[in-house]
């Protein structure tokens, strides 16, 4: 639910997306050794460094092993500091280095988010960067509109057919509640002509697009808007998405934004919005009132130019609101997200507790992440509704602290998470 940041130090192991301590915390030394100089196999890649296109190459096959076309159902393993040969070069394995590697699974270059995890491994006698991959629940994943295959030992770019097999695989593993179907949907309930105009640009390469191997079901089930080619059934996210009207199926998809006059509950209430629609609309609508009560003060008295202050800046608040609609729970709720502004703080409201392995104790710490709507965030992702995955709190921690207001706080209930935005301290234009 928060950020991911490299632990420092030598030997330090770094984790990224759904699960923590992912299987290569589990390999001997001498597992990884046979792993590293098996030159046939399709569970590894080797890299000497990450200059030039070595980056590059690593996303895709952390892509391809996400992807597990074979059906190793093992995780995959990129040796960063490795020649073709499968010896160690000696690489220094520096912190910065650790770190690039981690962002790999958080900048939402690859979507939906890897499980993955990073470690500093010492291999016959020498310092290798170890990158474990297991294989995605809800596949196809994609790099950067791609989706990144291993043929043999070598990397490509998945077929239609390849696609077809990834997405049908996916109907044995899901797991994840906003990838599962919704019972009386139809196509016709989703916005097909955003989904093929605004969507599909934005989340498959122009090269893949252009290919038109593809039918309409099948981009529509490679993308997870519907269960399956054979049963085009919307799912939950995908309803959430480009659904025509999300709430007639899922009643508690909106946000409910109230200005409520003083500091205390019970108070006038000055303007009351139900935010609804496909997520992009409701973001807006929701948007459009945050930026409509923010009261920003000008400064000419303090230098040669004016200085403009927001009560709160708009940035932070959009990454807690998003966050809120992202890591929310959609199950067995009819209950909002609330967005409530007292004229000393806003409250925002999300339903559902701390996920996996975000606990109460854990919540905001950096370095500990999980999601409770994997697929969701990946849409979210591909619209721009968020620029990074896992960042939202630091985020809006650093902006808040940028413009003189207090850090966020948390209160983390068993089925729901409170956050209280308070107003900056001195801000001119308390009272108005």
């Amino acid at each position: 639910m928060d950020a991911m940041t490299p632990r420092s130090g030598l030997g330090a192991e770094v984790e990224s997306g759904m699960e923590s301590g992912i299987e290569s915390g589990l390999r001997s030394d001498r597992e990884l050794e046979g792993l590293l100089a098996d030159l046939g196999s399709e569970l590894v890649a080797r890299r000497r460094s990450l200059r030039g296109k070595g980056l590059h190459a690593v996303r895709e096959a952390v892509c391809a092993f996400a992807n597990d076309l074979p059906d190793h159902r093992k995780p995959g393993v990129v040796f960063v500091g490795a020649d073709a040969a499968g010896r160690p070069t000696g690489l220094p394995i520096t912190d910065e280095l650790l770190g690039q590697l981690t962002e790999v699974g958080t900048d939402g270059d690859i979507v939906p988010t890897p499980r993955m995890s990073v470690e500093n491994r010492v291999l016959s006698g020498k310092p290798v960067a170890v990158v474990s991959v297991s294989p995605s629940d809800i596949p196809p994943v994609r790099y950067r509109g791609r989706v990144c295959i291993r043929i043999g030992p070598r990397r490509a770019y998945a077929s239609g057919s390849d696609e077809r097999i990834l997405t049908e695989k996916r109907k044995h593993r899901d797991r994840h509640f906003d990838s599962l179907p919704v019972e009386g949907a139809r196509l016709s309930d989703l916005l097909l002509r955003t989904f093929e105009h605004e969507y599909l640009p934005r989340a498959v390469d122009a090269d893949t697009i252009a290919a038109n191997d593809r039918t309409l079901e099948e981009r529509l089930a490679a993308l997870k808007f519907i269960a399956s080619i054979h049963d085009p059934t919307p799912t939950i996210a995908g309803l959430l998405t480009l659904g025509r009207n999300p709430q007639d199926f899922l009643p508690g998809a909106y946000i409910q934004f109230l200005r409520v006059e003083g500091v205390e509950w019970g108070g006038p209430i000055l303007d009351e919005v139900r935010c609804v629609g496909p997520l992009v609309l409701l973001l807006q609508r929701l948007d459009s009132q945050l930026s409509g009560h923010n009261r920003v003060a000008v400064d000419i008295t303090s230098g040669f130019r004016e200085k403009r202050v927001a009560t709160y800046p708009l940035g932070a608040l959009q990454q807690l609101t998003r966050n809120a609609v992202m890591h929310r729970t959609y199950e067995d709720t009819n209950s909002p997200v609330q967005v409530y502004w007292f004229d000393d703080r806003v409250e925002i409201n999300s339903p559902g507790g701390a996920y996996g392995e975000v606990t109460p104790e854990t919540f905001g710490v950096p370095g500990v992440v999980d999601y409770r709507n994997p697929v969701l965030a990946e849409m979210m992702k591909v619209q721009d509704l968020v620029q990074r995955f896992g960042f939202g709190i630091q985020l809006a921690r650093r902006e808040l602290a940028e413009n003189g207001n207090p850090p966020p706080e948390f209160r983390v209930a068993p089925n729901r998470v409170f956050c209280t935005v308070r107003r900056r301290p001195d801000d001119p234009s308390a009272g108005r």
